[in-house]
């Protein structure tokens, strides 16, 4: 079975935009995660550094994702206005 990109192409491209979201929001706090379990074991702290990053990663990654939206939000209301104005 092939994938027909020009039959399925709306639910391909909001596939994307999902995926890209999830991953954003996944890597974001993974990555903060991390760097306050090496700082935890660099100070010889117990958690702290791991909350607070993980706390920052969240706040982060809803930040991005935010502005991703938003982006996606604009070029699709851009898209429609060309559309309705006859250009292409």
């Amino acid at each position: 079975m092939v994938f027909n990109y020009k039959k399925n192409r709306a639910w391909a491209e909001n596939l994307t935009i999902v995926m890209q979201i999830g991953l954003t929001m996944a890597g974001c706090i993974v990555f903060c995660f991390f760097v306050g379990l090496y700082l935890d074991k660099w100070v010889g702290t117990k958690g702290i550094f791991v909350t607070i990053f993980t706390v920052l990663g969240v706040i982060g990654g809803g930040v991005t994702v935010y502005r991703q939206i938003m982006e996606v939000i604009d070029t699709k209301d851009s898209d429609r206005e060309n559309r309705g104005n006859g250009v292409r």
